[in-house]
């Protein structure tokens, strides 16, 4: 199995194939040898060449995908080219308007770009803070941020308008 994976905005191509107990993985051409196992719900023991991590999975209310391993906090993107939901979503996002919506009740805490500013796909636009965790809101897509809907401060209901990028 080929997957593309972004490991905090860094691109790695990774290949995976299952031999006998352990898989074996190549990322960008390196190999590893590695034994799996799940202990707990998004946790995972992984002996990778002989050591020994820990891995904890987490997903942000704004829908990131997060890998803890021991302290180290990697935000993490995997496509699989073979997905249909990968290959629809390829640019779907990168036409027209898109706007962003509070993924959950909460205060704005703090607005990161100004109406006019260009941004980059994933980068942060806005921090929403729920239930004492603040979650940085990204942008889906590059672009130009046209209308800011809220201001910091604000108390905001789950679908509420945050931030238009065209």
């Amino acid at each position: 199995m080929n997957y593309d994976v972004l490991v905090d905005g860094r691109s790695l191509r990774v290949e995976i194939e299952k031999r006998d107990r352990v898989w074996a993985c190549k990322v960008d051409g390196r190999e590893y040898e590695v034994d799996a196992a799940l202990t707990a719900r998004e946790v995972m023991s992984l002996l990778v060449n002989g050591k020994q991590y820990e891995t904890k999975r987490e997903h942000s209310l704004s829908g990131d995908l997060h890998l803890v391993i021991g302290s180290e906090r990697f935000a993490i993107e995997v496509r699989d080219p073979r997905s249909l939901r990968s290959r629809r979503s390829g640019g779907a996002a990168d036409h027209g308007p898109q706007k962003l919506l509070a993924p959950m009740p909460g205060k704005v805490v703090r607005i990161l770009v100004a109406e006019g500013a260009e941004v980059e796909k994933g980068q942060g636009v806005i921090v929403v803070e729920a239930m004492k965790m603040q979650n940085e809101i990204k942008s889906p897509k590059k672009g130009v941020v046209r209308t800011i809907a809220t201001a910091e401060g604000a108390t905001v209901n789950a679908g509420d308008p945050l931030v238009v990028i065209e």
